[in-house]
């Protein structure tokens, strides 16, 4: 098969690559192919063999040839980025950090896709996988991980060009029962149905089992819509594993232990409070007297809520500050490396995340997260999916709705009141 004139022995710049997995349903060949043509070259298929089931893998090995080397390294490193890798085997390059924070020129930027590079003849994988990052190799122990460029040390030596690089895409689930192919479509803008709940409630369960880690990405609407005691039933029976928000959303918490209100408002009556545009100042000042939340807990001052179950079951939480904080909290961090540098660390082993109403802070966990996480993104703004989509984040699954129904209908379908 060849595509287009010339053929691609009219071209003098040439390289076999190859594809294997899921490539047909997964349309990861045609969008390989596309990208070929897309960026100037030309393809020719030299093996192709699909797969006869559905589980079935499939291989095709394609000849890509361009008009000149630039092109044809373009497009080899676009294509790799969808699994079509060389098929003569070369070791990656390695080049020392000339200085600290910084990358060497032609730095190999990663992907949030399952990564392996080629070391003395063998393969070996990536961890710590993480988008937008390089690649740090360590000689002696023969191991590689992802590096952000802030952390980059003088010396240590980096993955430099796309040579012994290879990308495993994240195939689509065709194990998955037929009633969750919802799970392949980016938005839902309708309110969720029970068996798209129904499902989430089956990964939690799977979690709390021990069979994975929960992630919850919290905004501060979780209060305002009054759902605090939903989120609060979740950490209570074992289905919040860690919880990553902002300043706005501990704020309004504890102020609806301390006054029975968010951003003033009554949580019973729904009306305005008097001189309650002074409560979540008072809040904070009241937590910062005594030091931390964890203090305000120990001493009875806090006595319910998100972080007061956060503190009681002990589950790690990040509050990363913004410009815009008030006080802040003396839990929140404030510096925004130190802050993605904790969140980086606690996003190891999660496999499920479920980020709630809050754009900046979705965003910016789905920046950590790898491929392999399944993520589900609830918000009354469809934009905040296509967002993280936009951004790289695939695996996101999104929900538009309002905040409270899709929480209340969860703790049901698990179990709560």
């Amino acid at each position: 098969m060849t595509h287009g004139s010339p053929t691609p022995k009219h071209f003098p710049f040439r390289e076999e690559v190859e594809l294997r997995g899921h490539i047909i349903d997964s349309l990861l060949l045609p969008k390989v192919l596309d990208e070929i043509s897309t960026l100037g070259g030309e393809y020719e298929s030299h093996d192709v063999q699909i797969g006869h089931h559905r589980h079935d893998p499939s291989y095709v090995r394609l000849l890509v040839s361009a008009p000149t080397p630039e092109c044809l390294d373009k497009i080899l490193s676009t294509i790799g980025q969808h699994g079509a890798m060389p098929v003569a085997m070369q070791n990656c390059r390695l080049e020392p950090a000339d200085i600290a924070g910084a990358f060497p020129e032609g730095f190999y930027a990663t992907t949030n896709e399952p990564t392996e590079i080629r070391v003395g003849s063998e393969w070996i994988t990536v961890q710590r996988q993480e988008m937008d990052c390089g690649i740090k190799v360590d000689g002696k122990t023969k191991q590689a991980q992802c590096i952000p460029m802030c952390e980059v040390q003088q010396g240590d030596q980096i993955v430099v060009g796309r040579a012994g690089v290879r990308v495993h895409p994240i195939a689509n689930d065709l194990t998955r029962p037929q009633g969750f192919r919802f799970m392949n479509s980016e938005v839902s803008s309708e309110k969720p149905k029970q068996v798209i709940v129904r499902e989430i409630a089956e990964q939690m369960r799977q979690a709390s089992r021990g069979k994975g880690k929960i992630l919850v990405v919290g905004g501060p609407a979780i209060v305002h819509t009054g759902s605090r005691e939903h989120l609060s039933w979740l950490i209570r029976k074992g289905y919040v594993h860690v919880l990553f928000a902002g300043n706005a959303l501990a704020t309004h918490d504890i102020e609806q232990s301390f006054f029975g209100t968010s951003l003033g408002i009554s949580m019973d009556h729904g009306g305005s409070a008097e001189e309650g545009h002074e409560h979540h100042l008072r809040t904070i000042n009241r937590i910062r007297r005594v030091g931390s939340i964890q203090n305000a807990v120990d001493q009875k001052l806090l006595q319910n809520g998100i972080m007061y179950e956060c503190i009681q079951h002990q589950i790690p939480f990040v509050l990363a500050g913004s410009i815009r904080d008030d006080g802040p909290l003396p839990d929140v961090i404030s510096d925004t490396l130190e802050a993605q540098s904790k969140m980086r660390e606690l996003v190891q082993d999660v496999t499920f995340c479920l980020m709630i109403a809050t754009t900046l802070h979705s965003i910016a966990v789905g920046n950590l997260l790898p491929a392999r996480v399944k993520v589900v993104c609830v918000d009354i703004n469809p934009a905040t999916v296509t967002k993280l989509t936009d951004r790289g984040t695939r695996q996101t699954i999104g929900l538009v709705t309002d905040v409270e129904p899709f929480l209340r209908v969860l703790v049901q379908e698990l179990g709560g009141p």
